[in-house]
């Protein structure tokens, strides 16, 4: 009871001792003026940095396209072989019914037993390489779609994982890409730049795409290493894909605007200070700034931080962002 009687007499001491100017009740002890910037000039450049992996292309499987023997191997583990070098030979033999024939005048028959039907297959490489693996012998039955070999095409990728927001400044993709291979040669072209599907397992995701450990890759990106390139299987790279560059456009920083592809919102600053949503169209970016194809002009002034986003607190404990106005 005593510390609830201090506590209160203190309170009564406040409120009593607190100045305030006659007439100026209601003036506020702050006010909240929302950072802005203008809408201006300049070049950009949309270049999204990847790390990944130098990768040994895969091998590709031959396989049995006859039913049958394995009459003929053409091939062994090591050989180099170009396309459509002979591999495998297969043959079947299918019975035939007899050939009966009528004597016209004394209606006997006459029955001829016919060799088997022999059908010789020969399987040809799909594409030129080292053969891997080679598994079929000489009297060996097969069966059709049965891999009997691989060939190893002895050529080298690059590939790296992409997380969504990657993806999305990659929506169309160049035919090629700048790597550095770490303590490899100097930087250099790689093409036939494709994009496939995400790696299942997601453990070293956030490791591929240098992003915080959690994150989840959507998309893998791929391009072929040029031959007379030396690097090795495993080696450590780092994938630039430039997709877009523009000059004299017009920017606006990335935390001006709600969306991130083709379409957003902004926050036009009027005159009188107040703020209005406006939709515009959106162009490249470069990671902190965003092209304004349409919506807005040189120096428009816009809201420099969505409303309502959270962003650092500035002096007087207040947050950059709120309601709009």
């Amino acid at each position: 009871m005593i510390w609830a009687v201090i506590a209160v007499t203190l309170v009564v001491i406040a409120f009593k001792s607190a100045p305030q100017a006659a007439g100026d009740a209601e003036t506020p002890s702050a006010v909240v003026t929302l950072p802005q910037v203008a809408v201006a000039k300049g070049p950009i450049t949309n270049t999204v940095t990847l790390t990944g992996s130098v990768v040994a292309d895969p091998a590709s499987e031959e396989k049995v396209t006859q039913l049958g023997k394995v009459t003929a191997v053409h091939a062994k583990v090591g050989d180099v072989v170009a396309a459509g070098a002979p591999l495998l030979e297969v043959t079947l033999e299918t019975p035939q019914d007899p050939l009966i024939t009528t004597n016209k005048e004394t209606g006997e028959e006459t029955v001829t037993e016919r060799k088997p039907k022999v059908t010789r297959t020969t399987m040809k490489a799909g594409s030129a390489g080292t053969v891997a693996t080679f598994t079929a012998i000489k009297d060996q039955e097969v069966s059709v779609g049965e891999t009997f070999a691989s060939i190893s095409p002895g050529t080298l990728s690059v590939t790296a994982s992409m997380l969504p927001e990657q993806q999305f400044r990659l929506l169309t993709i160049p035919t090629e890409a700048t790597v550095t291979v770490t303590g490899g040669p100097a930087p250099f072209t790689c093409t036939s730049l494709r994009m496939g599907t995400a790696a299942a397992a997601s453990t070293t995701g956030a490791e591929e795409t240098g992003n915080e450990p959690g994150a989840t890759p959507s998309a893998s990106i791929t391009c072929a290493v040029p031959a007379g390139t030396v690097v090795f299987a495993g080696l450590a790279a780092k994938l630039e894909v430039t997709a877009g560059s523009a000059e004299d456009a017009l920017l606006v920083p990335i935390t001006s605007v709600q969306g991130s592809v083709e379409t957003g919102n902004v926050w036009v600053v009027a005159e009188d200070g107040t703020n209005t949503e406006k939709a515009v169209k959106l162009g490249i970016t470069d990671g902190s700034q965003v092209q304004i194809v349409e919506g807005l002009a040189e120096g428009d002034l816009v809201l420099e931080f969505v409303p309502g986003q959270d962003v650092a607190p500035v002096d007087e404990g207040m947050m950059y962002g709120g309601s709009a106005g």
